[in-house]
Parts: C-alpha cells; sequence; structure tokens
C-alpha cells in the first residue's frame, strides 16, 4: 500500500506550526471584549492550518488523494462515525465534570468558542462553518490523512496511538487534551479499518456541531 512518507510529514508539519504560530499571534492581539470574534477567528486558524498542511503534503510529491485517505466509503461507517462524534462529546461531559471536581479548575480554555456560539445569527453560522465542518475536515486531513496514513507503516498501534498523542498536545495541556485524545484515536482507528478519513471527519464534526450548538442554545434561552 502506498504511503505518505517523512518528506509530507515534515513539510505538513512545518506549515502547520507556521500558520497556527501566526493565528496564535493574531489571537493573541485581539482583547477580551472580543471573545466572539476571537472564538470565530480561533477555529478559523485551526481549519486554515490544517488545511493549508495538508496541501502542503500532496503538492510536495503529488500522490493521489487516495493515499492520504480521500476515498469514498460505505455510508454505514459515516453513520457510526457520527454516533461515535455523539459519544465523545458525552465523554467529554463526564471528563470536565470529573476534572473540575478533583481540581477545583474552573477555567474554560474554550470560553472564547462559547463566546462566538451564543454571539448571535451570524456568529453562530461562522461558527458551524469553522468549527464545526472546516476545523474538522483540516484536522482530520493532517493529522489522520498525513500523520496516521504516513505512521502507519511501523503498525497500527504506532500510527494510532502516535498521531493521537500529537493531536491532543496540540490541542494544550489542558482539560481538553484527553477528549482530543479520545476522537483521534477513534478516528485513527477509523482510518485503520476502513482506509478512508471520512468517518473519522463525522466523529470530529459531530462532536464539534454538539459543542456549537449547546452554547448557542443555553444563550438563547437566556435572552
Amino acid at each position: 500500500m502506498q504511503r505518505p512518507g517523512w518528506p509530507e510529514m515534515a513539510l505538513a508539519a512545518v506549515t502547520y506550526a507556521v500558520l497556527l504560530g501566526a493565528g496564535i499571534a493574531l489571537i493573541v492581539s485581539m482583547s477580551d471584549e472580543h471573545a466572539v470574534a476571537r472564538g470565530i477567528v480561533s477555529y478559523a486558524v485551526s481549519a486554515l492550518a490544517g488545511i493549508g498542511a495538508f496541501g502542503a503534503a500532496v503538492v510536495i510529491r503529488r500522490r493521489d488523494l487516495a493515499t492520504f485517505g480521500l476515498r469514498r466509503v460505505a455510508w454505514k461507517w459515516l453513520l457510526l462515525g457520527a454516533g461515535l462524534g455523539v459519544c465523545a462529546y458525552l465523554l467529554n461531559i463526564v471528563v470536565a465534570y470529573a476534572y473540575v471536581h478533583i481540581s477545583g479548575d474552573t477555567s474554560n480554555p474554550q470560553g472564547d468558542y462559547r463566546a462566538a456560539a451564543g454571539g448571535g445569527a451570524l456568529s453562530f453560522a461562522l461558527t458551524i462553518l469553522f468549527g464545526a465542518i472546516a476545523t474538522p475536515i483540516g484536522e482530520e486531513l493532517v493529522f489522520r490523512g498525513v500523520l496516521a496514513n504516513a505512521l502507519g507503516r511501523y503498525g497500527p498501534w504506532v500510527a494510532v496511538i502516535t498521531s493521537s498523542a500529537i493531536f491532543a498536545l496540540v490541542h494544550g495541556m489542558n482539560i481538553i487534551l484527553p477528549i482530543a485524545f479520545v476522537v483521534g484515536a477513534t478516528s485513527a482507528l477509523l482510518l485503520r479499518k476502513t482506509g478512508s478519513v471520512w468517518p473519522g471527519i463525522c466523529v470530529h464534526a459531530v462532536n464539534n456541531g454538539i459543542s456549537v450548538l449547546v452554547p448557542a442554545l443555553v444563550a438563547l434561552s437566556a435572552t
């Protein structure tokens, strides 16, 4: 089976780091009073960094896109991915509750995302676009399509665990890390089973989509 190699991984990593670094610099420059805009920009940065890194990996040796997992898959796998996305969101609630109960830390590293989701109709639409559609596509393409596929030459568990750990660490050393690892591992296992990134994109999109929808509904009920 043809796979992406180290050149694709290296160029994708550099491109991702540059785009993410530039995006973080922009986000940090935005004041707290612009939390809604900052949340939208944060999602957009995640999406564009992933898509840009994937594009760089494709261009370097111009492999067939199927090499990166962009291939058709049966509907049952997409539905399974969607169902696992719901499970990931529910697990996130359990992890968050346990973390707060044990540590007493009530800070929310995704506060800007919640502000964007509840910031009105336009803000909600943009948050869905970037957070629940573009970000899952971009991140799955680079972390599963490039990274997990390339690491697959060293065995399935190296591919699943390493790609998931890197994906989790990119999300920061905070309460998000464990659920990011679970989402990453679930998507990587689905990639191993189907050869396609689309089921993993469904996992990611549903998890993120519910994470956008719930704050929006809470904000709407409070008005």
